[in-house]
């Protein structure tokens, strides 16, 4: 046994200030420890590798999808990004493809961070915001505004339904003692609830408006401009990096509520700095590319598989949502179809390849 992996004793306090004892094994060379007076990071270099490899395979899936036909060639398409080349091919490439590849590498990292979030707080696989009802919240604060409001205000419907959801899904788990369960169940069910609603919305609205609206439901990037990019890249780079201090405590409340009270976690604050958080997110990607289904369930757990991390795996699953996200519009819009394919019926397709995937892999085991 090396003197790095010999057993230690840490002793200091805790977030509340009180003291604790924490006892373990020091580093053995695959984890890194960065520390300072208010914050303990770790760097595990597997999943640090991962991430960065998830990020360039997403970066590539973009870059795809701005060739993707060959009209523009990639010389012009590198002197468009850069202020160079033809008023054709900046149109091209700045005003048609460019927005919807940046809005599918944003929305699927917050897909993909909000899953993870939802996941560990709930302590079960199924807890993503499509499957437990935050969607169909956030989809129907946004739809409110769809048909019977100004649309420059779709992001803050949005926002308003997926927290209105996240309180009352939060009330009906918290009824006894909080079980990841019971949130899943109950957002499954008020989830349920609101899919009613969202259709009751459609049959009242115009024919035109409901059908631009059923379409945004499905989930799709056609419609992404410029002015978007900016207001979500903004909303995803407050939020993440405002997570990561919390998913250090939201990690140690596995080990439960009383374990993790004695090393100075609030467990109660903790949920709903997630849950916040976990809605922000949800309302970021929902807002611009309506409810997009199973990124949030796949990418978590694809991510947790590659990097072979335990805990929330935030930055792995946000860089695998944007690939899966990236990948799947770049399949949608390379289809022999009729016309381009809504981004959402490519993740549906995908998200019940990987739970019958799932199934088999369990019944051979």
């Amino acid at each position: 046994m090396s003197v790095l992996e010999k057993p230690v004793a840490v002793r200091g306090r805790g977030l509340s200030g009180k003291p604790v004892a924490v006892r373990g094994r020091g580093l053995s060379g695959r984890t890194m420890a960065v520390r300072g007076r208010s914050l303990s990071l770790r760097i595990r270099p597997r999943p640090l590798a991962v991430t960065l490899l998830l990020t360039l395979l997403a970066a590539g899936s973009g870059a795809l999808a701005l060739t993707r036909d060959g009209l523009v060639p990639p010389a012009e398409v590198l002197g468009a990004l850069f202020g160079a080349g033809s008023e054709q091919a900046a149109f091209v490439v700045l005003e048609l493809r460019l927005p919807r590849v940046a809005l599918g590498l944003v929305v699927g990292a917050a897909l993909g961070a909000a899953g993870a979030l939802f996941q560990q707080l709930s302590r079960n696989p199924l807890g993503s915001p499509d499957i437990v009802g935050f969607n169909s919240g956030a989809a129907t604060g946004a739809l409110l505004v769809l048909l019977h409001g100004d649309p420059a205000y779709v992001a803050a419907g949005a926002a308003g339904g997926g927290l209105a959801t996240a309180v009352v899904v939060q009330l009906l788990a918290r009824r006894g003692s909080f079980r990841g369960n019971r949130l899943v169940l109950a957002g499954i069910a008020v989830g349920s609830l609101l899919a009613s609603v969202n259709a009751y919305l459609l049959t009242r609205a115009a024919l035109d408006h409901a059908q631009s609206a059923q379409l945004w439901l499905i989930g799709s990037l056609g419609s992404a401009e410029r002015h978007q990019v900016l207001p979500a890249l903004l909303g995803l780079g407050a939020l993440l990096p405002a997570a990561l201090p919390v998913v250090r405590r939201l990690d140690l409340l596995e080990m439960g509520d009383e374990a993790a009270g004695g090393l100075g976690v609030d467990a109660g604050r903790t949920r709903v700095l997630v849950l916040l958080i976990a809605v922000g997110l949800s309302a970021v990607a929902v807002s611009v590319a309506g409810p997009i289904v199973f990124v949030a369930l796949c990418a978590p757990q694809l991510a947790r598989r590659l990097s072979r991390g335990t805990g929330t795996g935030l930055l792995p699953a946000a860089a695998m949502g944007a690939l899966l996200l990236s990948a799947s519009d770049l399949v949608a819009i390379s289809l022999p179809t009729a016309g381009p394919l809504p981004v959402g019926v490519v993740t549906g397709a995908l998200g019940g390849v990987y739970l019958a995937w799932l199934l088999g892999r369990g019944r051979r085991r």
